[in-house]
């Protein structure tokens, strides 16, 4: 399960239509709406600054956030459309929609990594690459996993971790279609360059002989 699930802290909006939204951003606020989940429509006010920081973090649509608003129960929530200004491009309005435990939802899972003691590149001299430090997964809204666990243990110089080797929390996959790279194990720059040094002199030497031979 996620241990930490972001706060979302928001003010019910009185009154609704353009009227209301214009006195929200006049206020500071950005105003928006809580749907879903079998309950009515909720016309909410979010802090601007509150909200434009958390855009700036990046994958707010891919984000469960734990919204707060006085008065009501705390329910989880994903950004579903975030309108913006035309010309400034700074946000307008915000629709979430509540998630109920069965709820489908695509997140970034942040990778684990486990093993590189036990790994034979690593021990001498490889570098591990994390190519995807966190993963998007289809999880169910009410079994969302803290992390995904790679381990490295027994791999070598030249060897990458992919997608199908990873034990998925049940009821998870990728959203990627593929046998995509989590991890790889690469030689050590200067291991490298030495190689390809004598791969080219190889090379050299090789053509050398063919042309003595013409």
């Amino acid at each position: 399960m996620a241990g930490e699930i972001p706060d979302l802290h928001a003010t019910v909006r009185t009154g609704t239509g353009k009227g209301a939204a214009r006195q929200a951003r006049r206020s500071g606020d950005v105003p928006g709406i809580i749907y879903g989940g079998g309950s009515d429509p909720l016309p909410i006010n979010i802090p601007f600054n509150v909200l434009l920081k958390r855009l700036r973090q990046g994958r707010f649509l891919s984000t469960l956030f734990n919204m707060k608003v006085e008065g009501h129960d705390d329910v989880r929530v994903i950004c579903r459309n975030v309108q913006r200004d035309v010309v400034k491009d700074l946000p307008t309005h915000v629709d979430f929609m509540r998630l109920k435990r069965t709820t489908k939802v695509k997140l970034y899972i942040p990778v684990e990594v486990i093993g590189e003691e036990d790994s034979p590149g690593l021990r001498k001299g490889g570098v591990m690459t994390l190519v995807r430090p966190e993963v998007e997964l289809l999880v169910t809204a009410g079994d969302i996993p803290d992390h995904i666990t790679i381990d490295l243990s027994g791999l070598n110089i030249g060897d990458v971790v992919t997608i199908s080797s990873v034990d998925l929390p049940a009821g998870a996959k990728p959203t990627i279609d593929r046998d995509f790279v989590i991890a790889n194990i690469s030689a050590p720059s200067g291991l490298a360059r030495g190689e390809d040094d004598a791969g080219e002199e190889a090379e050299a030497e090789d053509t050398a002989e063919e042309a003595a031979e013409a």
